[in-house]
């Protein structure tokens, strides 16, 4: 099969791709740095040539609500008008578990997500859409948005995150499988407190900053109530734990730094 990964050089992008190819299929990443952008159009028309399945794990540079709408909605309208042209017949979409409730109360970011989801559902087009957690790759990232002085105010939240690797294979294997013409969720097999989680993962990498799960805390800028960013009953449970992850990661990034040491 011929897919198309769009945000194929990025952290799931770049993981869904390989995982395709490993498997025998004809992909072709569609990004910026390999000059076709989904955004403005450039080169889009060329790549999805002979395009079964678009796998659009694009992501916006800006998180303030103008500027990821137009990103989203002008990419998502682009893609489309120019799938439907080439004869696409599954439109994938990556985008957040409780994406409806985040955008009623947040707005954002969020509500600019939402529009993305709008905009597929009522094209008319075979899609489906692939909800998952944050993941575990960002929980550092988290931690460091947070931090003032010293000290990291995380918002007092839970959280079920899950691995870039399972995300992308969540991702692969709704690409293969028929149009959902719907969401599917995905989430880790864990429920943390989103302090809990931030402080291990600090200790882990000693790290000494002080955590502090604070009520008035906003997550990337946005008021939570303490279950909004938990998925429904009947999400699908991703297999890899938190600690096995950490561990994983850390001999990966350990190897790497002894392959660097002896250049």
């Amino acid at each position: 099969m011929r897919i198309a990964v769009i945000g194929g050089t990025g952290l799931i992008g770049s993981r869904v791709v390989a995982g395709l190819r490993a498997t025998g299929h004809d992909v072709v990443v569609v990004a910026r740095a390999v000059g076709v952008d989904s955004f403005t159009g450039d080169g889009l028309a060329e790549a999805l040539a002979g395009v079964e399945t678009i796998v659009d794990v694009s992501n916006s540079s800006y998180t303030d609500e103008a500027g990821a709408r137009e990103f989203f909605s002008g990419s998502t309208l682009n893609l489309i008008t120019y799938g439907e042209a080439a004869g696409v017949r599954h439109h994938v979409v990556l985008s957040v578990v409780g994406t409806d409730r985040l955008a009623a109360s947040e707005g954002g970011y969020f509500q600019a997500k939402a529009e993305q989801e709008r905009l597929l559902t009522a094209s008319g087009r075979p899609f489906s859409i692939v909800h998952a957690t944050q993941f575990f790759e960002f929980v550092r990232s988290i931690t460091d948005a947070a931090t003032r002085q010293g000290i990291a105010h995380v918002a007092d939240v839970l959280i079920q995150p899950m691995a870039a690797d399972d995300v992308a294979a969540a991702v692969a294997r709704t690409a293969l499988g028929r149009p959902t013409a719907g969401i599917v969720e995905f989430a880790g097999p864990e429920v943390f407190e989103l302090g809990y989680l931030a402080a291990r993962e600090l200790r882990f990498r000693r790290d000494r900053r002080e955590v502090l799960s604070d009520p008035l805390a906003t997550y990337f800028g946005a008021r939570l109530d303490r279950w909004e960013l938990l998925p429904d009953v009947d999400a699908t449970i991703a297999p890899t734990h938190f600690h096995d992850w950490q561990v994983a990661s850390h001999d990966g990034e350990a190897a790497l730094s002894a392959a660097v040491a002896t250049l």
